[in-house]
């Protein structure tokens, strides 16, 4: 056997953090595992208020719960490698690591976008039908959306790992970002990848796409249901109950949109465009989904000053 199958066999990927700025990587990472830092205390801050509060045990917060999970759980999947990188300088990782790794922030991102329409039912069913709210969202329903949410990231995601171990690829491929991406990983690729691409292209399609358009759709429905109110007051009461949703939604979808035309269209931009927008796209999200929540969300922002008074008490 010649020693590029034997190595082909067990490839190994290099990850990319900022090129040219190596010797700043100390400095560079302050900022990053301070955001982090910061999502990781925010996402658990906003799932203990939840279970510890009898008063946030109903649908709205329940779905608040599986974006809080879901964001820890991104968070947690490119920790390892972001920390290797800009802390050790390691840029090393082994072909079944990185597949690993590719299959949960691809699972998690999916979950976080079904999540967000999930969310945006939730509004709709609150707004269209108060008196019926409890009834319709019981914790059954509640708990077959989140097995039907993670099934369906769960098995979208697989055969697309499954497809990328029969491809072949070089001894050592060098990846764009500090974290394994299946579009980048196709990238490397020495054999015949078409299937792949258009397997990850189809879930894709039947994951986010679905789920933005029945979520502009959702919310076409809201307005509807809204402007049909008569008072005013309630207009304007029954909008705000949605502002949170709407910015959780445009924090997920405009950095993935950005990074999807920036490796469409920016061939010619600077590599450290590309990181930075990759970097934006998984780290935001987990961010600011528990500030904007713990923020313009007037119960978990009262629950969790009042904890913090007792505290100081």
């Amino acid at each position: 056997m010649s020693v590029f199958n034997s190595s082909a066999l067990y490839p190994h990927f290099l990850l990319t953090g900022l090129s040219g700025l190596e010797s700043r990587y100390g400095l560079i990472s302050l900022p990053i595992f301070l955001i982090y830092g910061t999502s990781v205390a925010g996402n658990i801050t906003i799932l203990f208020i939840i279970r510890t509060e009898p008063s946030l045990h109903q649908p709205m917060y329940y779905f608040l719960s599986m974006l809080a999970l879901t964001d820890l759980g991104l968070s947690m999947t490119t920790l390892p490698t972001m920390f290797s990188v800009f802390w050790f300088h390691a840029q090393e990782i082994s072909f079944n690591a990185c597949l690993v790794q590719m299959y949960f922030i691809h699972v998690f991102s999916i979950i976080e976008s079904a999540v967000l329409l999930a969310m945006a039912f939730d509004r709709f069913v609150a707004i269209r039908e108060p008196l019926s709210y409890a009834a319709i969202l019981t914790n059954g329903v509640i708990i077959g959306i989140g097995l039907a949410i993670a099934g369906r990231a769960l098995t979208l995601v697989f055969p697309a790992s499954f497809l990328l171990k029969r491809l072949q690829y070089h001894p050592v491929n060098i990846l764009s970002y500090p974290f394994c991406l299946h579009q980048d990983l196709i990238k490397t690729t020495v054999s015949s990848r078409w299937v792949s691409s258009i397997y990850g292209l189809m879930v894709v399609i039947c994951s986010m796409g679905l789920d933005s358009v029945l979520l502009l759709l959702s919310y076409i429905l809201i307005l509807g249901t809204v402007l049909r109110i008569a008072s005013k007051t309630e207009r304007v009461k029954a909008l705000n109950t949605c502002i949170s949703h709407i910015c959780a939604v445009l924090t997920f979808y405009t950095p993935m949109i950005g990074l999807s035309m920036i490796r469409r269209y920016g061939q010619n931009a600077s590599p450290i465009v590309h990181v930075l927008m990759a970097n934006v796209y998984l780290l935001v999200p987990p961010l600011m989904n528990p500030i904007v929540y713990s923020v313009k969300t007037k119960q978990i922002r009262d629950r969790i000053l009042k904890k913090f008074k007792r505290q100081k008490v």
